[in-house]
């Protein structure tokens, strides 16, 4: 269930975007590499949008 009607994001994925921006701000700020986090945000906010954009279909 989406978080309000304005987010595709469920309660859990927009907590797992949160920790991953903290991560990412993290190690960019040692000046490592964020790629990987980046890409683990984005499949998360491209399934959720994927999810909503089917349910609306219905």
């Amino acid at each position: 269930m989406p978080i309000s009607k304005h987010d595709p994001y469920t309660l859990r994925e927009a907590a797992q975007i949160i920790a991953i921006g903290i991560r990412i701000e993290k190690r960019r700020a040692y000046g490592k590499s964020t790629a990987a986090l980046e890409r683990q945000a984005d499949r998360i906010r491209e399934q959720a949008q994927a999810r909503e954009d089917a349910r609306g279909r219905k």
